[in-house]
C-alpha cells in the first residue's frame, strides 16, 4: 500500500507559479515511478508529468512542456511540481500517482498506468 498526500495548491494570478508537493508513504519510495495529472470540470484526468524512480528521467505533456518541472527527493519521500508561467488553463485538480510495477526507466503516461493516487490538490489561476 501508498499514501500520497498533495499539498501546496491554491489560488494564483495567470503568468505566476506554484510549487506542488506529493508526500508518500507506505512501499519503499525510491523503487517506483511518480506522476503529476490533473482534471477540469467536465474534462477527462490528463497526464501532466512523470519521473522515473531515481530522478534519472523525466516526461512532460505538451501542454505544459517547458513550464512545469517534476522532480523528487527520495530521501523526503517526496515528488515535486514546479509551475511556471501558470494560464487560466490549466486551472484544475492536480493529483500525484505512483506506479509502483514501473520498472527501470519505465514512465507511465496512462491514468491505467499508476496504481496509488493522491486526494488532489486545486490550482485556480486567474485570468
Amino acid at each position: 500500500q501508498v499514501q500520497l498526500v498533495e499539498s501546496g495548491g491554491g489560488l494564483v494570478q495567470a503568468g505566476g507559479s506554484l510549487r506542488l508537493s506529493c508526500a508518500a508513504s507506505g512501499r519503499t519510495f525510491s523503487r517506483y515511478a511518480m506522476g503529476w495529472f490533473r482534471q477540469a470540470p467536465g474534462k477527462e484526468r490528463e497526464f501532466g508529468a512523470a519521473i522515473t524512480w531515481n530522478g534519472g528521467n523525466t516526461y512532460y505533456a505538451d501542454s505544459v512542456k517547458g513550464r512545469f518541472t517534476i522532480s523528487r527527493d527520495n530521501a523526503k519521500n517526496t515528488v515535486y511540481l514546479q509551475m511556471n508561467s501558470l494560464k487560466a488553463e490549466d486551472t484544475a485538480v492536480y493529483y500525484c500517482a505512483a506506479d509502483v510495477y514501473a520498472t527501470d526507466q519505465a514512465m507511465g503516461v496512462r491514468v491505467d498506468e499508476y496504481d496509488y493516487w493522491g486526494q488532489g490538490t486545486q490550482v485556480t489561476v486567474s485570468s
